[in-house]
């Protein structure tokens, strides 16, 4: 018959051997060291306090949230001391407490289908240096200077940087607390299409009312009458009815774009494009930007 106690003490022994067996690792020791808690405590704890001084070590040898080796990005596990006790939860380290602060605006843009790189677009980092650029940035500081309800078309080769410049806009007006929407066309009306039961309408009228909007790479998509009819022509009405201010970029030209429209698989809808490509032209300016390949 096996003894309970004897369980209880073979149970204790095992825990106190894989502990004295992680000690042998001198960065765990010096973490270990740093606990003001009883030994008895601690062995309860070694695998988890393991993975944690794993993760301390990482952070004392990071130099920036690119290099972070964590299980989380910018997060380390660590133990808190309550009672006679450990708790252990996620804390922030410097380098993601400094990124969520330098990018706090953020909070006033949303990113619809867009890398996450692009909320570090920054005006700063915009190369003002290129000729085929200029009269666009001018265009875009003034904006930034005073908005108004004019947007702008932008179109141009590809890779040219249109939707670097506008999110940068975009960027910098959040930081005057200003919010917009930023939305990567194509990919959009894809997601849509799954969304009907999901949050489908709330992200409609969110997009109908937001300040400030860019839909990124319209035409890219593939042309049917939902899309076009069902979807982008009463966004653009609602914001035409309301006076909101509207941009777009596109590598087509409106007059391409037009065409481009008008061609589904119902054949070809000549009015229906027109009437979109007139509330565009009321809604935004346009402007061509022939520039180098950015992404080269």
């Amino acid at each position: 018959m096996i003894n309970v106690s004897d369980n209880l003490k073979y149970d204790k022994r095992k825990l106190k051997e894989s502990y004295q067996d992680a000690l042998k690792n001198k960065d765990f020791q010096q973490f270990v060291s740093k606990l003001n808690i009883d030994e008895e405590i601690l062995m309860q704890y070694t695998s988890i306090l393991d993975e944690c001084a794993q993760e301390y070590d990482h952070c004392l040898n990071c130099s920036g949230l690119g290099d972070c080796k964590n299980k989380i990005l910018g997060y380390i596990y660590l133990p808190k001391v309550v009672g006679q006790t450990l708790q252990f939860r996620y804390k922030p380290c410097r380098y993601k407490v400094n990124r969520d602060k330098k990018y706090s605006f953020s909070k006033n843009v949303k990113y619809y289908n867009l890398p996450s790189s692009y909320v570090e677009a920054s005006w700063d980092n915009v190369d003002k240096r290129l000729v085929g650029r200029k009269e666009v940035i001018l265009w875009l500081n003034n904006f930034i200077a005073q908005p108004s309800f004019k947007g702008l078309y932008l179109t141009g080769n590809f890779g040219c940087g249109k939707t670097y410049l506008v999110v940068a806009t975009f960027n910098e007006l959040a930081k005057k607390g200003i919010k917009s929407a930023v939305i990567f066309w194509p990919e959009f009306i894809r997601n849509l299409k799954s969304s009907f039961a999901d949050d489908y309408e709330d992200k409609i009228e969110y997009i109908k009312n937001v300040p400030l909007l860019l839909i990124d790479d319209l035409g890219a998509e593939a042309i049917t009458p939902w899309s076009r009819d069902e979807i982008l022509c009463p966004i653009l009405q609602h914001r035409m009815d309301n006076n909101l201010t509207t941009f777009i970029t596109s590598n087509f030209s409106l007059t391409n774009l037009e065409q481009h429209l008008a061609q589904t698989k119902d054949g070809v809808e000549v009015v229906k494009a027109k009437r979109i490509i007139e509330r565009i032209k009321f809604l935004t300016e346009e402007k061509e930007m022939i520039s180098k390949n950015m992404r080269k």
